[in-house]
């Protein structure tokens, strides 16, 4: 089992730039699949970004390629989002998720990112 506790959110003006984190606990971080979601009032949850065991291959959402960022560092148990070249369309509440290979099992507590125009 894994607890996930996410940081990061926050205002920032059109155009700039935010990085969200998310630690985990337990000994076992690096065996999952780590991934990033966001959710808009009335819209399902989707997946922005994941990244596999050991640092290995990404998925982006086609809507944040080439501006987002997804990394880990399983010595210290964090998977981070770089979100550049940020629009009001980013605007949501976005969630760390861990899958153990089938489903994402593990949810940290959402956090606001909020994108002026």
């Amino acid at each position: 089992q894994v607890q996930l506790v996410v940081s990061g959110g926050g205002l920032v003006q059109a155009g700039g730039s935010l990085t969200l984190s998310c630690v985990g606990s337990g000994r076992t971080f690096s065996s999952f699949v780590m991934g990033w979601f966001r959710q808009t009032p009335g819209k399902e949850r989707e997946l922005v970004a994941s990244i596999d065991r050991r640092a290995g291959s990404t998925f982006y959402a086609d809507s944040v390629k080439g501006r987002f960022t997804i990394s880990r560092d399983d010595a210290k148990n964090t998977v981070n989002l770089q979100m550049k070249s940020l629009k009001p369309e980013d605007m949501a509440v976005y969630y760390c998720a861990a899958s153990p290979g089938i489903g994402w099992s593990y949810w940290g507590q959402g956090t606001q990112v909020t994108v002026s125009s």
